[in-house]
């Protein structure tokens, strides 16, 4: 209770609704400032590859251009901390108000941070904050499929062509959190774009996931890896077997461009963990089992798109509970990459949750080229808890 109201996310559901989808962050805002006398309210998106934070101008604010937006490293920031333990952080202000950041995530994917000033504080305090910090990263779900405001914050760097056709390849979330899994996946773009994609999927009883690597640099590699993931998707979205799905991308190519891409496309039955995979020609998974990490040495089929007769057929695996399974592109360890000892990195990592695993990982690749990607770098963690209770699980406190 504020103020003998209830803060409820229905009303501020409504008043987003009313309002155009740029003005997602000012709905929530105008709600703190009446409920809460909340002041100073803004919100920080994080960028694509979680390396920086751009405060989101207000709408109804004079001087709110892009060009006016703040951008900050996260690295050693509050916001860092807030978005790592998924909790709300407070702080005197100095000025005998409290200053509260809430992280805005839904379903694991870190989407960025609340910042507000309050001239007071207590429990319903807080859980009103959280509650909007909740609501606000429902709104911006619902709302960035109307403007491109949202894409446009989460960028810190110009986007060349090739790089645009790649980000529209990737899942609008790159994180997701259900009763049986936690899942993240992270892709750092060499300077001149590989080819790397990343994609999942889940119905009732099954996680669909895949990652590919299309051969060459630039626009050729994405266009490359366009036809790639939209015949993986369009086989996927018809209710085709892995093995049909596999042979769909090897036609498109085939039949429409030249060149390959390597790929391995995962089933896991979700009632179970049996994992059904496809190899084509891609780099083999880690797995880190309570403290042995081990590369899973799986049968190779051919790359989709090779120029001769291919087979592709479904390897079986068993998850177990606790298990975390590291799916990886070539440009995790090959040439100056292979500098990162990623088995030990994959161990040390065990108790983060897998968006900060996935972060560690493109960061030491990273810092091993110099700051210089040969080639995209891309990642998947899944962990795989094998719960059957219908709640979510999830780390750091979250319940976004």
């Amino acid at each position: 209770m504020i103020g003998g109201e209830v803060l409820g996310l229905d009303e501020v559901l409504r008043a987003a609704e009313d309002a155009a989808p740029v003005e997602s962050v000012d709905v929530v805002a105008r709600n703190l400032e009446k409920r809460l006398s909340a002041a100073e309210v803004s919100f920080l998106f994080v960028d694509m590859i979680g390396r920086q934070a751009i405060r989101l101008p207000r709408a109804d604010r004079a001087g709110n251009g892009r060009g006016e937006a703040e951008r900050m490293e996260l690295e050693g920031s509050l916001y860092d901390r807030v978005l790592r333990t998924q909790r709300l952080y407070q702080e005197d202000d100095g000025e005998g108000g409290y200053r509260l950041l809430a992280p805005v995530t839904n379903r694991g994917d870190c989407i960025g941070v609340l910042d507000l000033v309050v001239p007071h504080m207590d429990d319903a305090v807080r859980d009103a904050v959280v509650e909007a910090a909740h609501a606000l990263a429902y709104i911006v779900v619902t709302d960035r499929r109307f403007t491109d405001l949202y894409h446009w914050g989460r960028r810190t760097t110009v986007v060349s062509l090739a790089a645009e056709i790649q980000h529209q390849l990737l899942p609008s979330a790159s994180c997701c959190e259900a009763a049986q899994f936690t899942l993240a996946g992270g892709l750092a773009p060499a300077d001149d774009i590989g080819g790397d994609t990343y994609d999942y999927a889940l119905d009732q009883d099954t996680l669909h996931l895949s990652i590919t690597d299309a051969m060459g640099h630039d626009t050729a590699s994405a266009l490359l890896a366009t036809l790639t993931v939209a015949a993986l998707r369009g086989a996927r979205r018809s209710g085709r077997s892995l093995t049909d799905q596999a042979y769909a991308a090897h036609r498109a190519i085939t039949g429409n461009a030249r060149g390959m891409t390597t790929g391995q496309l995962l089933r896991v039955k979700l009632d179970s963990g049996v994992c059904e995979l496809v190899n084509a020609g891609h780099p083999w998974p880690l797995r880190l089992r309570g403290d042995r990490v081990e590369e899973l040495a799986l049968k190779i089929n051919m790359p989709f798109g090779m120029p001769a007769p291919v087979t592709y057929e479904v390897q079986r695996l068993l998850l177990e509970p606790g298990d975390r399974l590291v799916l990886i592109t070539d440009g995790m360890h090959d040439r100056r990459a292979a500098a990162v000892d990623l088995p030990a990195l994959i161990h040390d990592t065990r108790g983060e949750h897998p968006r900060e695993v996935v972060q560690a990982m493109i960061a030491a690749v990273h810092a091993a080229c110099g700051g210089q990607l040969a080639d995209d770098a891309t990642t998947m963690v899944l962990d795989w808890h094998g719960s059957r209770s219908g709640l979510r699980h999830t780390h750091g406190g979250s319940n976004a």
